[in-house]
């Protein structure tokens, strides 16, 4: 039986495999980096960098949070934005998928 760690690795290398515009790999880039982030601080950080929509952002998000599993949601309240999480115990293997050989280009801001 495979373990939850082996198939998130999978799932995770498989998504950065199609990652043809870096916009992925730059989102990772960012959660290792703060932790934690709404869609529009998300949004802001990719546009100095990238043509990337609002909209893009949060499909990546969800995405991630939802298939991969890599993530937590909070909501303080029905009028406050979603807060995306880092899952501490992924932070190591995400660094490592990131970082690997494979990396075309580091996301800094």
């Amino acid at each position: 039986m495979v373990s939850i760690r082996a198939k998130i690795k999978s799932r995770l290398e498989k998504f950065l495999e199609v990652d043809s515009s870096g916009y992925r790999r730059a989102i990772l880039c960012i959660f290792i980096k703060v932790k934690k982030a709404t869609i529009d601080e998300l949004h802001e950080m990719l546009a100095s960098k990238y043509n990337v929509s609002r909209n893009t952002v949060a499909s990546m998000v969800g995405y991630i949070h939802s298939k991969l599993g890599i993530l937590r949601a909070h909501k303080e309240s029905y009028k406050t934005p979603m807060v995306y999480l880092l899952r501490e115990e992924y932070i190591d293997l995400l660094m490592k998928i990131v970082a690997s050989p494979k990396s075309s280009a580091e996301f800094t801001t």
